[in-house]
């Protein structure tokens, strides 16, 4: 893996003639069973490559009043990546640019999105830019982590740009990480952050970091280093944290699979006599799965649940589609079951969603009836899941959503595509999308 490209943009591809006709028999089968329920799929913005970005790897989230924010890894003005909000103004959607960056200190190409923070601010992280040097392995810096917050004053342009400020150069020296990947940021009840990188720290296979506020500013740890033992390496996806202030995420190589590079795992950081004590708690094979590139989610009994990009029961052309995981408490460990092991191309390289009944949303990077990608809902799975294709993309809509989807309120799903749309970038610039009605509202 030394001198690896840490982009996922290689894992565009259109899934051979061979599997189309089945897999247009297969989504015609999966919209037949889920016909009963009304859902509408509509592009809410479609991104053009100049100032508003392009190449929307990460997916939107859902702010209090219904506001989507995101970020695309390329464009702006600089071409160094933006972060970018969408309001809803009666039947329209609104675009704002928030921050483009310049590709220096401030950072360069946001490849995770943004959360929002307790304080009502945005906090991000940029795969580039920052310090160059040290243990990066190329010239355009190690990454960053950001805030982001609107002007001081009541702005009264109609370009109302925000303010960053970086909390977190990162260096990939000593145990620093470098490289933020795919990741949203999480927040612990004390206001403090965590996230994760794809290199750096002291093996070189990855981080998981905490900053802590102090003194007007941030201070890092490392909470752990990846890559040294067979507890996996190469974080892609973000972590999720417990009531109890338990960490958790994923690996997508390492581990003690018999795959090539291994199969990924899934870990546990328990805070422990001022440290933390790393669990893992899977070690994908192949069968069960196979590289969870994507993070987990979390639901209020604590189970966890995430994708693989391959493995599962043998199949597409002789590996694994990809499995749909979930890991309930269990005897103080986790129990791992498959909720859904796919039988044509997905490759979910994203995270999930689950709304107020349980059913679980997420995308597929290739395959679907146009071979360009799906976005699918698994249903009733208390018992057996059901598999529902709720949209397939074809190129005007969208192509290759890596970013996992979000729901609002009212059930409505939203997400994004890396390409497609009617921008002019090469392959297209990527699109914004909305399901109406996809979900079980939440009546919290």
């Amino acid at each position: 893996m030394e001198g690896q490209t840490v982009s996922l943009r290689k894992f565009r591809f259109k899934v051979s003639s061979h599997v189309s006709v089945v897999a247009v028999v297969f989504a015609l089968t999966l919209l037949t069973t889920h016909a009963m329920q009304a859902q509408t799929f509509s592009v809410i913005y479609n991104l053009t490559g100049g100032t508003d970005g392009e190449y929307p790897d990460a997916g939107v989230t859902v702010g209090p009043s219904g506001a989507l924010y995101g970020t695309a890894v390329f464009g702006g003005t600089g071409g160094a990546g933006t972060v970018f909000k969408l309001s809803q103004v009666n039947s329209s959607w609104v675009f704002s640019p928030l921050y483009e960056f310049t590709g220096g200190s401030d950072g360069a190409r946001p490849a995770g999105g943004v959360v929002i923070g307790p304080n009502g601010a945005l906090y991000g992280t940029t795969q580039y830019g920052g310090y160059i040097g040290g243990g990066c392995f190329t010239d355009g810096g190690c990454g960053v982590a950001y805030e982001l917050r609107p002007p001081a004053t009541f702005c009264r342009s109609v370009l109302c740009y925000w303010n960053e400020t970086v909390l977190r150069t990162f260096t990939g020296t000593g145990d620093d990480g470098a490289y933020p990947g795919y990741e949203n940021l999480a927040f612990d009840q004390a206001g403090d952050i965590y996230g994760t990188t794809i290199k750096g720290g002291a093996y070189g296979g990855g981080t998981v970091f905490e900053l802590t506020p102090s003194g007007g500013g941030w201070t890092e740890s490392t909470l752990h280093s990846f890559g040294g033992r067979s507890d996996g390496e190469f974080l892609y996806g973000g972590v999720v944290l417990d009531t109890a202030g338990n960490v958790y995420g994923t690996t997508g190589y390492g581990g003690t699979g018999e795959c090539e590079d291994n199969c990924g795992t899934v870990y546990q950081l328990m805070p422990s006599n001022g440290g933390w004590v790393e669990n893992v708690l899977v070690n994908f094979g192949g069968t069960d799965g196979s590289y969870p590139y994507g993070g987990l989610i979390i639901d209020q009994s604590g189970s966890l649940y995430g994708t693989t990009t391959s493995g599962g029961p043998p199949g597409c052309q002789g590996f694994g589609c990809g499995v749909v995981y979930k890991l309930a408490p269990s005897d103080g460990g986790f129990t791992y079951s498959a909720l859904y092991s796919f039988s044509s191309y997905c490759f979910s390289l994203g995270g999930l969603a689950m709304d107020a009944a349980g059913n679980v949303f997420g995308v597929c990077n290739t395959g679907g009836a146009h071979g360009d990608g799906w976005i699918f809902e698994l249903m009733n799975c208390s018992q057996a899941c059901s598999l529902v294709d709720l949209h397939d993309f074809s190129g005007s809509d969208g192509l290759n959503p890596y970013g996992g989807p979000a729901l609002d309120a009212n059930g409505n799903l939203y997400g994004t595509t890396v390409y497609g749309g009617t921008g002019a970038c090469d392959g297209g610039c990527g699109v914004v999308w909305k399901i109406s009605g996809a979900g079980a509202p939440d009546k919290n």
